[in-house]
């Protein structure tokens, strides 16, 4: 199928189109833009500079993708917007350029974000994370391979999430999210326990699943200062997973949410 262009969508010079790609009824994609081949760009969606889609995204009606960061050190450079192959990005969704020159907020293959979630300067969003309905990401927060933020849930800027955590519907994390493991809903900061489901959706095994909770025991329910239980999971579980949490959390800088 041959690229399609709706007569009342704007493209403007300089903007790269890839084949087969559909661009909806008054839709707006600026110069300096590059969608991937393959890519379906829905009606009233707006692609504004410096913005690059990968192959075979889906971007759904009244989605902005692109605009200028809303920070007030942001001094007019040219800084970007990537967004990865296979990605989803429904209704009203926005995601914003970086503050810094030349800076670069990026969306991982095979995102799904879902109505009016916002990414804002400087995300980077791995593979495969779903931003559940009015989801919003601060400044410079970070999060795993296939992260699952529910529907409200906010991060604040600089935080980190994990590789395979959740979020509740309706929390909010000021500190960073270990991987693997749940945010409760409604609740600040604090953790429910592992996300059992995401583990074995993702094809973690199960006895990589079994070292998974005794690091979380041994974290969260056994009393151990912090760096006693850093060196206990060290000693007994000289795993690939456990090693990873354990160096999560000393390159946290913000703390950690806590069971």
């Amino acid at each position: 199928m041959a690229t399609h262009i709706h007569p009342t969508a704007v493209v403007e010079p300089g903007a790269q189109i890839g084949d087969n790609v559909t661009i909806g009824p008054l839709s707006y994609v600026e110069q300096d833009v590059t969608i991937g081949e393959g890519c379906l760009i829905g009606p009233q969606v707006t692609i504004l500079r410096y913005s690059t889609l990968g192959a075979n995204c889906k971007v759904h009606s009244g989605a902005v993708l692109g605009d200028l960061p809303q920070d007030i050190d942001f001094g007019g450079d040219r800084s970007y917007v990537r967004i990865g192959a296979d990605c989803i990005i429904r209704e009203g969704v926005t995601v914003h350029r970086g503050t810094k020159p030349e800076s670069v907020t990026e969306v991982g293959d095979g995102c799904f974000l879902m109505v009016n979630s916002h990414c804002a300067h400087n995300v980077k969003l791995g593979k495969k994370v779903i931003l559940a309905n009015g989801a919003l990401l601060g400044g410079y927060a970070e999060v795993g391979d296939g992260a699952f933020l529910s529907g409200n849930a906010l991060v604040h800027q600089f935080v980190r999430l994990g590789r395979l955590c959740m979020m509740g519907g309706g929390c909010g994390v000021s500190q960073d999210v270990l991987p693997f493991v749940t945010v409760r809903s409604y609740t600040p900061n604090k953790l429910m326990g592992l996300n059992v489901v995401g583990l074995r959706r993702s094809g973690i095994a199960p006895n990589e699943r079994k070292e998974i909770k005794r690091a979380y025991v041994l974290l969260f329910d056994s009393k151990l200062a912090t760096k006693d239980a850093i060196r206990q999971i060290r000693d007994e579980l000289k795993t690939p997973v456990a090693e990873e949490m354990c160096a999560f959390i000393e390159s946290s800088e913000r703390g950690f949410c806590r069971g």
